[in-house]
């Protein structure tokens, strides 16, 4: 429901650097020194550095920076469990205190943050992407909550780098036009040997302000998942429905046929190809996942 509103107001949305730096380094007349010789009194002058036509004028390479991106970290020292342990239950709290980050104040928020990177430094398990299988839920989101589904990620991705400002506004506005939602439980299943991540969002929506009517269900996305790396997995969208509805007859008939939005062929026939959205879960161990998006958003999700 809110998620096919929305994608109406993305298609209509949708349809309507590069920096130098430069050294120069010019030697002085005090940077040349004379060099006389016993047999003739000719002088010669040469300079203190040399200057080869390279772009790069240091001791090493381009190439042999080592590269900023993050990587995930296997903390191996039986000591740091206990660590571990208590840095979890702070962040649980604040997950608890915070109603999953929605009412987070910014000094909360930076809290949360000092945790989780703490978290993620610590992390026990090698190949944290192909060890998340099973059910999870989620606690805290860095961000808006319905962006953990593979519905908004697929948009996020499908517009692309150099539209993350107009992602950003189109999810805000989805994200004001449904203030007065109830949201549930937030939920994903990860399914290893079939490559699929379901994600279950339960909503309840007050259809007239000021009446106790609410229309309630569940909107259920399935996506194919594929482990790229130790800590990313791409994503594709396959569909969306919505399960347990209270509107009488519609439940009913939603629960019989199966009724499925294929958004992956949508997208298969509008651009030729279905969207690819990249994870990376830097942490995971018994009953606690971290998981970061395109744009660095983290998800907080612990084992159902």
């Amino acid at each position: 429901m809110q998620e096919l509103t929305s994608a109406l107001l993305f298609g209509l949305a949708i349809n309507g650097g590069y920096v130098q730096v430069a050294h120069s380094f010019s030697p002085s007349s005090s940077s040349r020194r004379a060099i006389s010789t016993s047999c003739h009194t000719q002088q010669q002058t040469t300079r203190l550095f040399s200057m080869p036509d390279d772009p790069y004028p240091s001791d090493y390479d381009a190439d042999d920076l080592e590269s900023t991106e993050k990587t995930v970290s296997v903390d191996m020292d039986e000591d740091d469990a206990a660590i571990r342990d208590e840095l979890k239950r702070e962040l649980i709290l604040l997950a608890s205190v915070t109603n999953r980050g929605t009412c987070a104040s910014t000094e909360e928020e930076n809290l949360v943050i000092d945790v989780v990177t703490q978290l993620e430094a610590l992390n026990p398990t090698a190949d944290p992407a192909l060890n998340s299988q099973g059910d999870w839920e989620l606690c805290y989101s860095s961000t808006q909550s319905f962006r953990s589904s593979p519905f908004f990620l697929a948009i996020r991705a499908f517009l692309g780098d150099d539209n993350e400002a107009v992602a950003d506004n189109l999810f805000t506005i989805h994200d004001r036009a449904t203030t007065a939602s109830r949201v549930g439980k937030v939920r994903q299943i990860i399914d290893k040997d079939n490559q699929e991540l379901v994600s279950e969002y339960d909503l309840s929506v007050g259809l007239i302000p000021g009446l106790p009517v609410r229309v309630k269900g569940c909107v259920v996305t399935s996506a194919e998942l594929t482990a790229t790396a130790p800590e990313t997995w791409e994503m594709k969208v396959r569909g969306t429905k919505v399960n347990g509805s209270n509107v009488p007859f519609l439940d009913q008939y939603l629960d019989d046929n199966a009724v499925e939005v294929p958004v992956g062929e949508a997208y298969q026939a509008i651009s030729g190809s279905v969207p690819t959205a990249v994870l990376k879960t830097y942490y995971v161990d018994e009953g606690l996942r971290i998981t970061r998006d395109i744009d660095d958003n983290f998800f907080v999700f612990t084992r159902a």
